[in-house]
């Protein structure tokens, strides 16, 4: 919870002083933005986790900006809330959160407001599992690639889907293959 409070400070901070500074740099401007976004994540689980629900429904809250033209560097944090399965009788809970940086790409689709994305990134994955009475904590640097879609809806408002696949190689969770969708804001 901690960690939500310090990014949403940090976040009102940076939209309070973005509408006072000049971003711009020669031909190139910093446009900062704000977004949320919906995640569907499909995880590949061994070892205690292999009997953990594979299928999270999470958020993810991200702040960025363009750096240049085509490209824009994005700072998010996701949330995966606690799930709950059966084996054998006995329950197993478990659940992740991770926060990370993306650096992405676009190229606009002909004279059109749709624009064609791929980022590359690294994140730091906490994973928790509760089992038997036990529980166990662990977390381990992943990285990150996707591909996907934006449509700017206004000048200041986009809609962006993307499809990511990212490598944890961690025994209890290898790897996610997540779609995410959501909105920015860019001021």
């Amino acid at each position: 919870m901690k960690k939500i409070c310090l990014l949403a400070a940090a976040v009102s901070v940076f939209a309070l002083n973005a509408q006072a500074a000049d971003w711009s740099m020669g031909d190139h401007s910093f446009r900062p933005y704000v977004g949320a976004d919906y995640v569907y994540s499909h995880t590949k689980q061994g070892g205690i986790a292999s009997a953990a629900k594979r299928d999270y429904n999470s958020w993810m809250v991200n702040m960025g900006t363009d750096i240049g033209k085509y490209t824009s560097v994005e700072a998010f944090f996701q949330q995966a809330p606690q799930r709950k399965a059966h084996n054998a009788g006995d329950e197993i809970k478990s659940e992740f959160y991770a926060y990370g940086l993306d650096l992405y790409g676009r190229m606009p689709i002909m004279c059109s407001d749709f624009n064609a994305l791929a980022s590359i990134g690294l994140a730091n994955y906490n994973t928790k599992y509760k089992f038997n009475g036990t529980s166990q904590d662990k977390q381990r640097i992943g990285y990150r690639a996707g591909v996907g879609m934006s449509y700017n809806l206004t000048e200041n408002v986009s809609f962006r889907v993307m499809g990511r696949y990212s490598y944890v190689g961690m025994k209890n969770l290898d790897n996610l293959m997540e779609v995410t969708a959501g909105l920015r804001y860019t001021f």
